[in-house]
């Protein structure tokens, strides 16, 4: 499985993908729907998928002397790493904001969505959207890439939107604070969120295996 993991990493996925990690910055950004980053890491992941599907890699991977499940894991295994280094630099980020840039007007004084535990549990929200709908969607055939990419960014800007509207709900204002180190709600909604995108990728890549069993290549 390690050496699947390099085979993905320097052979099937696309440059893009390392290169739209860079969206994680948009945490930095105030007066914009930040959330929309997370979009774009997952957009850039999706060119590996699609450069996959150019080349032939699925059935080349089916080919190598290795169980056909593990070619849908490493799948999976790719996408996560991603994201998860797009989470760190995101939490990095967030972190910075809540603390040393608390202050600072632009963000105190936004009206979109500010960096916080809320934002990072969108985030997470949006990747588990991605492993479910896109990946998931995409081992149904092991080739058809177009409508579940289509699915996941109706489900992803659906989230986004309603993300950005709850702190402007009365009552649901503690979403957008900037000081938020010591509010255990949003912790609790941070940690619901991840228990969701564990959930969510371990069962959309289960079902992908069925999924892929089944498929004749």
């Amino acid at each position: 499985m390690k050496n699947l993991m390099r085979k993905e990493i320097k052979l099937a996925a696309s440059p893009i993908s390392f290169v739209f990690i860079l969206f994680s910055a948009m945490a930095m950004i105030p007066g914009y729907p930040i959330l929309v980053g997370a979009f774009f890491v997952c957009f850039g992941v999706f060119q590996s998928f699609q450069n996959a599907c150019v080349n032939n890699d699925i059935l080349y991977t089916v080919l190598l002397p290795i169980k056909k499940t593990d070619a849908v894991k490493a799948k999976y295994g790719f996408t996560i790493i991603i994201q998860m280094i797009s989470f760190i630099i995101m939490l990095m980020l967030t972190v910075l904001r809540m603390t040393v840039m608390e202050d600072v007007l632009p963000y105190t004084k936004n009206a979109m969505m500010n960096a916080n535990q809320f934002y990072l549990a969108g985030n997470l929200l949006v990747f588990a959207l991605f492993n479910g709908i896109f990946v998931g969607g995409f081992f149904k055939t092991a080739y058809k890439y177009g409508k579940p990419f289509l699915l996941f960014s109706i489900a992803s800007f659906l989230l986004v939107t309603i993300a950005e509207t709850l702190h402007h709900i009365p009552g649901l204002e503690f979403l957008n604070n900037t000081d938020t180190m010591k509010d255990g709600r949003m912790w609790v909604v941070l940690a619901a969120a991840l228990i969701v995108y564990i959930l969510t990728s371990v069962m959309s890549c289960k079902a992908s295996i069925k999924r892929f069993e089944a498929v004749d290549m």
